[in-house]
């Protein structure tokens, strides 16, 4: 039973190597361990918290009247005190109440866990409560959502915040199969990460029969409807924006057979989309069965989301460290889908390679503004040991190692980190041409030296040229020869592409600013990326007249990729620096965690 005790001792209910306690445990806590060895399937000890389950597991965790003491973190992972390599669990049973008033959930968790040493297989009873601050749950008042009128409830587990709802072993390593029953008041949706097999006025259940890891456990909880996308596809959302929901990812059914056709067929069974209100922090996020959108402008997101049903949710990264072989490979399928979905194949070409130029263009600011060439954070493979990953997040993992895997298939013709490589090499061992390609291959600087990629592929940049020419008439002309001719036949990304370049170089005078805002129509855009680029335009040309506008947009937006530099760029104007703080201040009760933690350093606030 040492073993046990090692496995739960701390990884689940204190996350003291992140600086975090979350979970704390009702007083009536109770953990039975079911021995289940030579037929026997009787229950040989139970455990009774006198406190709560945080502090009785502090310091020792006595089961078989055995010491256990709390160990070091995972020699496997860096960012958790999980043992996989002495027992790992394989199941999970939920038995969930959804609390809005005391904002949270309490039930029961049964985990079947498959052990190396002293016995086959325990399992484990935990009646437990969540803290009204678990830093995976949002809870969400009326006022915050879009009917005004009830409360709402969302997850966001990755990287490692699923230890604060649930009794797990929150390394990616460990993937399990699990199956809830929640409830929850009455007329209110429950949504997870599984098949939905039922519900009544207050009652869900759920199972996820595919292992998962405990990142991509979510629920959602809220006043929704939906409506039907494709034969195996729903869309949820408040009543107040399903209709647009429908319309805006009408095309889900298309986007998930040109998966197939490039990955082979889908495992999950059923494909969701719940369109969430805008203080989630990310434009999407892979949960199987059902995809969180962060909102309706961008659905050429779910391409990504969908990809991720093949790279990350069915073949994962050990750990964050090798957290570019989730992205990496997501966004180098996506754009190829993408392309697919493109009849003429030279337009095809030219556009996923324009779009491999935005990703690149999104790296370089990243690496050489934002964190610094040396940063050991613009490895492929960082050193996570003492690093919390949500530290770790950029853009760096997605366009890096893309970038990555389209030098590798430039290379190869066509086509942990370690485990990869050899697998390459193993596959084209009978290729004598193939095998001294991937000799030639700077492995080591490109997955453990810091900076911009070693080498960046030859995209074709016809697509660029016509942005450029306009370029060049901004940077030269006077301003009363902008005009919207000049940009009447840009698509979205190449205007997008435009703007990333003002915004990568020095500020336009004021006067220009405003006539280029006003001719070229971006002003008043509606696209997200369109209006978060001009915002940081009018930012660094210090456009006193945009700063309501900057406000707004920054306490409307949950998407990090977008709030955290208008708030670095905001924090850089030394004139508002103080009001961008009190701004981020009176706005960080509604902020999920992950985005408050990492903007609050931003804004160099004590974390």
């Amino acid at each position: 039973m040492a073993v046990i005790g090692k496995l739960f001792s701390r990884d689940n209910f204190r996350l003291s190597a992140v600086k975090h306690n979350i979970v704390k445990y009702s007083n009536t806590g109770i953990i039975s361990i079911v021995n289940k060895r030579n037929g026997d399937n009787n229950y040989i000890k139970e455990i009774r918290a006198k406190n709560n389950w945080q502090s009785f597991t502090k310091r020792k965790l006595y089961t078989y009247n055995r010491n256990i003491e709390a160990m070091a973190l995972s020699p496997l992972d860096p960012s958790s005190y999980s043992r996989p390599e002495l027992a790992v669990v394989k199941h999970v049973e939920l038995s969930l109440d959804v609390d809005f008033e005391n904002k949270q959930l309490s039930g029961l968790a049964l985990l079947t866990v498959n052990a190396i040493e002293d016995i086959n297989e325990v399992k484990l009873r935990i009646k437990y409560k969540t803290s009204p601050s678990a830093t995976a749950l949002q809870w969400l008042e009326p006022k915050q959502t879009s009917g005004k009128k009830y409360p709402y409830m969302f997850s966001q587990c990755q990287p490692i915040h699923a230890r604060s709802i649930m009794p797990c072993q929150d390394s990616p390593a460990v993937k399990f199969t699990y199956t809830a029953e929640v409830s929850a008041p009455e007329n209110f949706s429950v949504l997870m990460s599984a098949i939905r097999d039922g519900s009544n006025n207050t009652k869900t259940t759920f199972r996820q029969p595919v292992p998962i890891p405990s990142y991509l456990l979510a629920i959602a909880v809220g006043v929704l409807e939906s409506r039907e996308l494709g034969p195996r596809s729903h869309v949820w959302a408040e009543k107040e924006e399903i209709e647009r929901s429908a319309w805006e990812f009408a095309d889900t059914e298309k986007y998930l057979q040109a998966a197939e056709a490039l990955c082979g067929p889908y495992q999950w069974t059923q494909y969701d989309l719940l369109v969430l209100p805008p203080s989630f922090p990310y434009g999407g996020m892979e949960n199987p069965c059902l995809t969180f959108a962060g909102d309706r402008s961008q659905a050429d997101v779910i391409v990504h989301e969908i990809m991720h049903s093949w790279t990350g949710n069915l073949v994962t990264n050990r750990n964050f460290e090798h957290f570019w072989l989730n992205e990496g490979f997501t966004v180098f399928l996506e754009r190829k889908v993408g392309a697919s979905l493109i009849s003429d194949k030279d337009e095809a070409r030219k556009s996923r390679d324009f779009n491999s130029l935005l990703g690149l263009q999104e790296l370089t600011e990243t690496i050489m503004s934002n964190l610094g060439p040396t940063n050991p954070l613009t490895e492929l493979v960082p050193d996570l040991t003492n690093t919390h990953p949500d530290d770790s997040f950029s853009r760096v993992p997605y366009e890096k190692g893309s970038l990555f895997l389209r030098y590798l298939e430039d290379t190869l013709g066509g086509a942990d980190t370690d485990q990869f490589k050899s697998f390459l090499f193993e596959y084209f061992k009978d290729s004598a041409d193939q095998t001294k390609a991937l000799n030639d291959v700077d492995w080591a600087t490109w997955l453990h030296k810091p900076g911009m990629p070693p080498v960046i592929p030859e995209y074709d940049t016809s697509m660029t040229k016509a942005v450029k020419n306009v370029l060049l008439k901004i940077n030269l002309n006077d301003t009363a020869s902008l005009d919207y001719n000049d940009v009447i036949s840009f698509s979205p990304h190449q205007m997008i592409n435009l703007l990333q370049h003002l915004v990568d170089q020095d500020a336009l005078p004021l006067d220009k600013l405003r006539t280029l805002g006003e001719a070229y129509r971006v002003s008043t855009s509606k696209n997200t990326e369109i209006a978060y680029r001009w915002l940081r335009i009018c930012i660094r040309s210090r456009d006193e007249n945009k700063l309501n506008d900057s406000f707004a947009f920054v306490n409307q937006q949950g998407r990090m990729k977008y709030v955290r530099p208008i708030y670095r760029d905001l924090y850089a104007w030394e004139d508002v620096r103080e009001r961008t703080i009190e701004n981020f201040l009176r706005n960080e009760p509604y902020m999920m965690h992950v985005s408050a933690y990492t903007i609050r350093k931003d804004l160099h606030i004590d974390v």
